[in-house]
């Protein structure tokens, strides 16, 4: 701990500068022998105190041992400790910790292998099982976390996992949870950030999913195309019954014609005769007519 390290320095420094200063003072009681072992002694003293004296941050708890056997765990704050009896060799981190992990080239259920990261959330919420339950808390962690996730991928389709990773993650935070419990460990969630496939499956996946794509549209314009027959079926036996109606359409789909595509349209002598427009001057009469109505139109649109 750097604090510590730090803060023993400084009381080592402090302890032994009283000490010194003592002795010089006292130059002329003691001999030259007994100063030395007055500095030797300042020295000790200085060592003993400024290593009894530990300081421990908000989130740390030190795991203390007594002649090798579990004592109690300290902080935060300043706690003293005995020296060459007491010693901590684990400063535990009561933080959430987040943890990065991986299955490189694993297997799924379907014989697909997949690059999956992920990461894990967790926190130590008994320091004391956490120190002297398994030698390396943070290692052990990382590995339980990575052979659960293969365990998954080896069990779960990959329609599944690409669809899916709320479903896995909670299986996962389920299975790592329950391995670190007695490690005094907890396990807040985890998250699976990406998971890669093959480019060659992925590329094909692509085509898969275009030709779907292309077939729903050709059944969308299928069924559109039907919708507009029927419609049209409808119409013609609306005209059948009621020839008024056949013969306005008709003239109708005239206008229109002259009107927006040109000012001079051939049409049959039976269509003529159907329409009841009469002579061909009938006829031409009605495309001047319509000619010299788009040319007002157009001469009201130059003047604005």
């Amino acid at each position: 701990m750097k604090n510590n390290s730090f803060f023993s320095t400084v009381i080592f420094f402090i302890v032994l500068g009283i000490g010194l200063a003592v002795t010089y003072a006292m130059q002329g009681v003691f001999t030259s022998v007994e100063t030395t072992v007055m500095v030797a002694i300042s020295l000790i003293i200085a060592s003993l105190i400024s290593s009894a004296i530990k300081i421990a941050n908000p989130w740390d708890k030190a795991v203390v041992l007594r002649l090798g056997k579990f004592q109690s765990l300290r902080g935060p704050g300043l706690f003293f400790i005995i020296p060459i009896l007491d010693t901590i060799p684990y400063w535990i981190d009561t933080r959430v910790i987040s943890t990065s992990f991986k299955a490189e080239k694993t297997l799924t259920k379907d014989t697909v292998p997949v690059d999956v990261d992920a990461v894990l959330f967790w926190k130590v919420f008994d320091p004391q099982k956490a120190a002297l339950e398994v030698a390396d808390y943070i290692t052990a962690i990382s590995w339980a976390s990575q052979t659960a996730l293969r365990d998954v991928i080896g069990k779960t389709m990959l329609s599944e996992m690409l669809e899916g990773r709320d479903k896995i993650s909670g299986v996962l935070q389920k299975i790592i949870d329950e391995r670190t419990e007695p490690w005094g460990i907890n396990v807040n969630s985890v998250e699976v950030k990406d998971v890669l496939i093959p480019a060659a499956l992925e590329s094909a996946m692509s085509m898969q999913a275009q030709a779907e794509r292309e077939r729903q549209a050709r059944v969308i314009l299928g069924d559109s195309e039907r919708q507009v027959a029927e419609k049209f079926a409808e119409a013609a036996l609306t005209y059948t019954d009621n020839p008024v109606a056949l013969h306005l359409r008709a003239m109708n789909m005239l206008y229109e014609g002259l009107k927006d595509n040109a000012t001079i349209v051939i049409v049959p002598s039976s269509a003529v005769d159907t329409m009841q427009l009469g002579s061909m001057a009938g006829l031409t009469a009605l495309t001047m007519g319509i000619g010299q109505e788009k040319a007002n139109q157009d001469n009201k649109k130059a003047k604005k």
